[in-house]
């Protein structure tokens, strides 16, 4: 199986703060996100910008994903923030509120003016009714695009609802987005935890998201980081688990068997995929932490 991306934690920075910036290059965050939409003020877009971008350049963040999310394309400020970003080479390009495949493709368009490199991915913010209702078309707008974050705060504002421990007011948006993430091969990560002096919710939160599905969770806080990278990691009687069912199949597969059984239950090929993703896991995050 190829290597593992690891998405547990991704930490949003805010580009204007170099404080900020500069304390991020120690934290053990699976990747950053340098955000030059919501936690930057207009009169600090510039600064932000020209910040990101020497942060993306720089390499002293190690082997981290760097990401940055422009500003919405409703706003005078997002094709300033890729002429500024997109040169550096972020991993990838984070677009907020996106509600349908033409503006994945604006910016598709738009980054091309500013790089030749055909490696930069897309990521998507769904975070609106819109957004979640289109979905599908919005998941295959460009082979770029290969990650979705869930926002959640938006939408429960949009929804008129309210913000609660288990999410039902927003339960149904977040198994639609996962059905169609998972159908179009796409990695899809929880929303932020705005209170992060919570703690325990914020581990519940997290505990949520992994069984439902979600791959990791955005974070705006260095505090959340040790719960998320530990919480969506496998622990080790998944690992074992794991481990056991891939040993069995291939013995059953080396004596000609199509099933194996293990601790009194039939596992078949299309029970290995998930195996093989923990397993996977392991290995990565035991060769990031060294």
């Amino acid at each position: 199986m190829a290597a593992l991306s690891l998405r547990r934690s991704m930490l949003f920075m805010p580009a204007s703060n170099e404080r900020a910036l500069e304390k991020a290059k120690s934290l053990p965050a699976d990747g950053l996100i340098f955000d030059l939409e919501d936690a930057v003020a207009p009169d600090a877009k510039d600064e932000a910008r020209r910040q990101a971008a020497a942060a993306v350049a720089s390499g002293d963040y190690g082997t981290r994903d760097l990401v940055v999310r422009i500003n919405g394309l409703d706003t005078p400020w997002w094709r300033d923030d890729l002429k500024a970003v997109v040169p550096a080479h972020p991993f990838a390009v984070l677009i907020p509120k996106v509600e349908t495949p033409d503006q994945i493709t604006r910016v598709e368009e738009e980054m091309s003016w500013h790089t030749t490199q055909g490696d930069m991915e897309i990521w998507a913010m769904i975070e609106t009714p819109r957004g979640f209702l289109n979905a599908g078309e919005i998941a295959g707008a460009s082979d770029r695009l290969t990650t979705w974050v869930v926002g959640t705060n938006d939408l429960v504002k949009d929804l008129r609802g309210k913000h609660t421990r288990d999410r039902q007011p927003v339960i149904t948006a977040l198994g639609l987005a996962l059905l169609h993430a998972r159908a179009n091969g796409l990695t899809i990560l929880d929303g932020v935890y705005s209170d992060f002096r919570d703690a325990t919710g914020f581990e519940f939160e997290c505990e949520q998201a992994k069984a439902l599905g979600f791959d990791g969770k955005t974070l705006i806080h260095p505090g959340q980081v040790e719960t998320a990278n530990t919480v969506f990691a496998p622990d080790e009687e998944e690992l074992l688990h794991a481990r056991r069912m891939i040993d069995a199949f291939s013995q059953a597969k080396a004596e000609g068997k199509g099933v194996a059984v293990l601790d009194g239950r039939m596992i078949e090929e299309l029970h290995l995929d998930e195996a093989r993703r923990i397993v996977a896991m392991a290995e990565a995050i035991a060769e990031r932490t060294g």
